[in-house]
């Protein structure tokens, strides 16, 4: 990271300081380098980093970032984190020092409909144009877009709150999001392109836009965020329709050294998409026929039957699908193949029968 970072403060008057502190090291545990020790603990994200101490009625937070944006994350992470902590207790909780609230979030963008074209029959790609966009480019690979209401002629945007969290519009300017992968971004020119599955049925605001937006039509962009993937010599790279835009970004970044194992389930040959790298690609297309998504065993199988290198070499696995393939797949990464928790990442996407990014709200609930 640079050396110069930014940073902020706030004290929280709690009941149970050193509750707090012990369940929130414990929480960020599973998605960064957490040290505990005494009446502190020290968190480190890959966007930033806090400390916090207990003492007898409150926490000393302190948070620091690379940037506006990660320092933004830090804040917004740790405050959200502490009021779901909070069990009925409703601290206050008022951060001091840089990115003061009041604003549009430092990791917000009011982006503009540019085009749209198709890839494949249930594939379609979008072209946004945006400014200031160089942030978009590195620190994950996932974005959420912000759909205003149809009636609405000028959207309003969430902006920072005293505890760090985006305050969202409501009533008839409420907004609805949904994650999506960059799959180009060009910040010179100030574009990118999202690539969106088309799915059938009323509660799809993403292909709806995507089907129907019209050029200038304003999309709200907040991100980067989900994750990247660490320098290994071998990676095994899984997913669904959902997580092809992620596989194709992940491809065509790998250098000419890398070997990358690929397993992707579509529905039939005609969702099959090139996918440019310069690594040793061994790439299979797994068909569902006809078959719903999200019925199949097929990715979790195709997963477990990939052969693993000998030892020696630095692998990592990612995988993007649905919440019972996650779920599998995660647990024989964990499991079976032992990979420590920095050697691998699996998301759910999506699950059947919920809607939206509450199959992301499942997963977060889900331990084993």
């Amino acid at each position: 990271m640079p050396e110069i970072r930014l940073s902020a403060t706030a004290r929280v008057i709690v009941s149970t300081p050193d509750h707090f502190l012990k369940r929130l090291t414990d929480y960020f545990s599973e998605h960064g380098d957490v040290s505990l020790a005494a009446r502190k603990g020290r968190i480190a994200l890959p966007f930033g980093t806090a400390t916090i101490e207990a003492d007898d009625d409150s926490l000393s937070l302190r948070t620091e970032g690379e940037d506006e944006t990660g320092l933004a994350y830090m804040k917004y992470a740790i405050a959200n984190q502490m009021l779901e902590l909070a069990n009925g207790e409703k601290p206050r909780i008022v951060w001091a020092g840089d990115c003061a609230a009041g604003g549009q979030p430092p990791f917000f963008r009011e982006m503009r409909f540019a085009s749209a074209r198709n890839i494949s029959p249930q594939m379609r790609r979008v072209t946004l144009q945006g400014e200031r966009l160089a942030r978009f480019a590195r620190g994950g690979l996932h974005v959420h877009l912000l759909f205003p209401p149809k009636s609405t002629d000028r959207p309003q945007w969430p902006v920072t709150g005293e505890d760090g969290r985006p305050v969202w519009p409501e009533g008839a300017h409420k907004l609805v999001s949904r994650i999506y992968t960059i799959r180009n971004i060009d910040a010179d020119a100030g574009k990118v392109d999202i690539d969106i599955v088309l799915h059938e049925g009323n509660a799809t605001p993403g292909s709806d836009w995507a089907l129907n937006a019209r050029q200038g039509d304003l999309v709200g962009m907040t991100g980067p965020g989900g994750g990247d993937v660490p320098e290994a010599d071998w990676y095994l790279l899984a997913g669904d329709e959902t997580a092809l835009p992620a596989i194709g970004r992940i491809l065509a970044r790998l250098p000419s050294r890398a070997t990358a194992v690929v397993r992707i389930e579509v529905d039939n040959p005609l969702e099959e998409q090139l996918l440019p790298s310069g690594a040793n690609v061994d790439l299979v297309w797994l068909h569902r026929n006809g078959r719903k998504a999200g019925t199949t065993t097929l990715l979790q199988d195709a997963v477990k039957a990939v052969p693993f290198p000998t030892a020696g070499k630095r692998v990592f696995a990612w995988a993007g699908c649905e919440f019972a393939a996650f779920k599998a797949i995660r647990s024989y990464l964990r499991h079976e193949r032992k990979l420590e928790r920095e050697r691998h990442l699996v998301v759910a996407y999506w699950r059947r029968g919920f809607d939206g990014d509450n199959a992301r709200k499942q997963q977060e609930k889900t331990a084993e």
